[in-house]
């Protein structure tokens, strides 16, 4: 029987409500608490309707309320709003506005889960935080630190998120479902009779249901980054092919990432691709895949878990993109803090802006932010 309190955020999904299920089976005393991230009022489209997706939604928030109530423990709704935009959503439009493709969903776990939800966990009196993701902690005797390790199935692994979590923030975590399949958490649910044991799961970013990035950044951009006496972040600008040549007329840099085929509107006789944003320039650089690749690139504000810090070459496992399957690199710390990373074959959309998360098999090193970098051409 476990001792002990923990509070876990339910976002009314099936995994976290199964994640709840497996730790008040297990003994534990838990505390519910669902955050209010993002008003979904913001989102309405054209037509006036309002886009729904997997957070802050009234029904989210009944499903997560129906399954604390099924478990017997008690469950709050957090109101981290105004933080959440100040935090998140800002950082994403200004990054977007610096030509970078940002990865918020990293930022919401270090900075909201578990950084936000611990304070709430300190005063309802919880030693841990439990979420549904599909991770593991470890901890080695040997170098007295707690270890991010990937799931034990990898096609829902969900460490490339977390890798920004700190020694502190790993002794409290606590992830239930780090050993299952999703298969397996849905039978779970549905032998104890869930409400959301079928429920459909979002691969948006939560607060942009409808995946539509550029009209969320244009209707939010004045009232969450203010006005700007600079070159618009809408302002038409050229598009050009890496031998400078213009070839079209974009309608705003934040609606182009590296490696986008679609959306050009450039006719030529094969796919072109996005090989480079420059902000200063108000330009997008197409090309050919061939002109994708690279073979290194340089990273930036690292967060090391299972070593203090890098002091030498180190052989790893390097994933630019959480869909992107790892590639074998080798990471060297440079004398300005930041680290480069030498893949041993060119990547293709190596994207300022995106995590690059290096692993050595299940364990996560650490990782860092890819810089642009003009100098990281194949």
């Amino acid at each position: 029987m476990a001792e002990g309190r923990i509070a876990i955020a339910m976002s009314g999904g099936v995994d976290s409500s199964t994640a709840a299920l497996i730790l008040k089976d297990a003994g534990w005393d838990l505390v519910g608490f669902s955050m209010q991230l993002w008003d979904r009022t913001r989102n309405i489209s054209e037509d006036e309707e309002i886009a729904v997706g997997g957070c802050c939604s009234p029904d989210d928030f009944y499903d997560a309320r129906e399954v604390a109530a099924r478990l017997n423990i008690p469950y709050y709704v957090v109101d981290f709003q105004e933080e959440f935009e100040r935090t998140i959503v800002r950082s994403f439009i200004e990054d977007y506005r610096k030509g970078l493709t940002p990865s918020p969903c990293v930022l919401c776990n270090s900075k909201m889960k578990f950084d936000r939800l611990a304070r709430m966990a300190d005063e309802v009196h919880a030693t841990h935080i439990a979420t549904g993701h599909y991770a593991r902690v470890g901890y080695e005797e040997e170098s007295g630190r707690y270890l991010l390790l990937r799931a034990a199935d990898r096609s829902k692994d969900q460490a490339y998120f977390l890798f920004e979590l700190n020694q502190e923030q790993l002794a409290k975590a606590v992830f239930p479902l780090g050993g299952l399949t999703k298969e397996q958490v849905r039978e779970t649910a549905r032998r104890h009779g869930l409400v959301v044991a079928d429920k459909s799961e979002s691969q948006e970013i939560c607060f942009i249901p409808d995946g539509d990035y550029a009209a969320f950044i244009e209707r939010n951009h004045d009232c969450v980054v203010g006005k700007s006496g600079e070159i618009s972040l809408f302002a038409p600008g050229q598009i050009v092919g890496t031998d400078g040549r213009i070839l079209g007329v974009h309608q705003g840099i934040h609606r182009f990432t590296i490696g986008q085929r679609r959306g050009l509107g450039i006719a030529h006789t094969s796919p072109l691709y996005v090989v480079e944003i420059r902000p200063e320039e108000n330009r997008v650089v197409i090309g050919e895949r061939s002109e994708l690749g690279r073979d290194r690139c340089r990273v930036i504000r690292t967060n090391w878990i299972s070593i203090p810090d890098l002091f030498e070459p180190l052989q790893v496992q390097a994933k630019i993109r959480s869909r992107h399957p790892e590639a074998p690199a080798t990471i060297t710390p440079m004398n300005d803090g930041s680290v480069e990373v030498l893949f041993d074959d060119p990547q293709p959309a190596v994207s300022p802006g995106q995590a690059c998360v290096f692993y050595q098999d299940d364990v996560v090193v650490g990782g860092g932010w890819i810089d642009r970098d003009k100098s990281n051409k194949k």
